[in-house]
């Protein structure tokens, strides 16, 4: 009789705590005390079901390369300089590799043997005509390519997390591209504005001695690009202004620690103040030294904010981007720098923008189809098991209780394919009742006792019960795994409703059966 209402008090205690843990996440949270809404963690609807934004976006791993490939011509000018090695020109050639001018055979081999001590990650060099090409290997290259990814991952993360959209779903989809889901949008136009700005800042010299006019029309040089600068009237016109920007990059955002918006006093106009990090600041003063009485283009995302002229070396590792902005424009700006700057431009391949009120038609839709469901599983259980059946029909809802109580405490995201599994779960446990009826039913055949045939029944169907559900649980493992957001939703809500289902079946409709026969010792079970 103790284990009987040891049994009672656990499963009353868990469907307690299961009611108290769902109810904020329902139409009654408005009711409830304000210490229970907000110390309770809630289900959280997903993209399907409360609207928002779904986004796939492509990584340019190509040009993350690119930009490495600029920064080490860089290190290794220097390298060559501070060893006193002379060369006659250093540069970037193609998306991977790195050419390097020499006077002499002896230079060469000076130089060779300082790119294979200290840049490990280049093949052997193809010599023609005095100069050595440099191909980074194929192991650095992938290396790249994987960490540009995960890169473009964590800074989109962070941007999305300072844009403050709750439960957002950002992860990786094959080998280039990043999957953005962000529930309950309210301003997607802002969202893909801010997700979908790549905020690569490059540093690049203007040329000068080129003539723009003759580049418009017959083509840049080959070392040369146009770029624009784009000038905004009071009166809402604008100006697009043409650069002739060479094409080396000498320095990224990549080295960036801060950036703030400021009021520029003068003319009363917000700017992004820019802060790099000690090697970012070094490479700023090498440049300015260097540099002295040229413009340097201050390119974001391939346009040219403004082109000051290098008056003298800047120390200290600070700069600024003026330009005309608007207070939200520069703050949006802020905040995918000092998030961090995209290794590589992205693009958006897909956009998918769900209204809340088809949300709202698929939780109509979901929540009609599981009453309907189960109101027809309720009924066929009753039907073929009579009073047995009731006691399924008990145990399902326990299931469903639990289940939703176990989906608030873990503040797992609600999908259209979990409301599925929520369902497929309420079969799942009508299927382990039945498996135990019908052992049952053959004990009984056998001249059993009720109270002998029913420990008889729960014994035998132990082990199948088990194989299926675990089965059941590998696939939602693996659905978890390798699915996206709706999927893992799915998988989620089956996974939990298949280890509740578990207690329910071998606990809960037990102790009602043991009640039966130790306090009402029935003759005969409705089965």
């Amino acid at each position: 009789m103790r284990s009987i209402m040891a049994r009672v008090s656990l499963l009353a205690a868990f469907t307690m705590l299961a009611i108290v843990l769902f109810l904020p996440s329902t139409p009654l949270a408005d009711r409830l005390p304000d210490f229970w809404v907000k110390k309770i963690p809630k289900i959280v609807l997903g993209l399907d079901l409360q609207g928002g934004m779904h986004l796939v976006l492509d990584v340019d791993q190509d040009k993350a390369i690119e930009n490495h490939v600029q920064r080490v011509v860089g290190s290794v000018s220097d390298s060559l300089k501070k060893k006193q090695i002379p060369f006659t020109s250093i540069s970037a050639a193609g998306a991977s590799g790195m050419s390097i001018s020499f006077p002499d055979e002896k230079t060469r081999e000076a130089v060779n043997r300082l790119i294979g001590e200290e840049y490990p990650v280049f093949g052997s060099p193809a010599v023609k005509d005095g100069t050595m090409t440099y191909q980074l290997n194929d192991k650095e290259t992938t290396r790249l390519k994987e960490s540009a990814l995960s890169q473009a991952l964590e800074t989109i993360r962070n941007r999305i997390d300072k844009f403050g959209v709750s439960e957002p779903v950002i992860q990786k989809q094959g080998e280039r591209e990043i999957v953005v889901e962000l529930p309950g949008l309210k301003d997607p136009e802002r969202a893909i504005q801010l997700i979908g700005k790549t905020a690569v800042l490059e540093f690049r010299l203007l040329d000068e001695s080129g003539d723009v006019s003759k580049a418009l029309k017959f083509g840049p040089p080959p070392d040369d690009d146009i770029l624009y600068e784009v000038k905004r009237a009071k009166d809402g016109t604008s100006e697009r202004i043409p650069f002739l920007v060479k094409k080396e990059v000498l320095l990224t955002g990549d080295f960036l620690s801060d950036a703030r918006v400021a009021i520029d006093s003068q003319f009363n106009e917000p700017y992004v103040a820019l802060t790099f990090d000690s090697n970012g600041a070094k490479i700023f003063e090498r440049i300015t030294s260097q540099n002295t009485g040229k413009r340097l283009a201050i390119v974001l995302d391939g346009n040219v904010h403004s082109a000051p002229t290098i008056r003298e070396a800047i120390s200290g590792g600070r700069a600024q981007i003026s330009g005309g902005f608007a207070y939200d424009e520069a703050t949006d700006l802020a905040i995918v720098l000092r998030a961090g700057a995209l290794p590589a431009p992205v693009n958006i391949i897909q956009n998918v923008t769900v209204g809340p009120s088809v949300g709202q038609d698929s939780i109509r839709s979901g929540v009609k189809a599981g009453i309907l469901g189960g109101f027809l599983v309720l009924l066929f259980m009753f039907v073929y098991y009579k009073v047995s059946g009731l006691v399924a029909d008990f145990a399902m809802g326990l299931n469903v209780i639990m289940l939703l109580g176990a989906m608030a405490w873990l503040n797992s995201t609600l999908t259209l394919p979990g409301i599925a599994g929520i369902v497929l779960t309420m079969g799942m446990g009508v299927d382990s009742n039945v498996l135990i009826f019908e052992r049952i039913k053959e004990e009984l055949k056998t001249g059993r006792t009720p109270r002998s045939a029913v420990n008889a029944g729960y014994d035998r169907a132990w082990w199948t019960i088990i194989d299926s559900h675990v089965t059941t649980l590998i696939t939602a493992a693996v659905l978890f795994q390798f699915g996206s957001g709706p999927i893992k939703g799915f998988a989620v809500s089956l996974s939990l409703g298949i280890l509740i289902n578990l207690f329910t079946s071998l606990v809960g409709t037990k102790v009602i059966f043991d009640i039966q026969n130790e306090r009402l010792r029935v003759k005969r079970l409705s089965i």
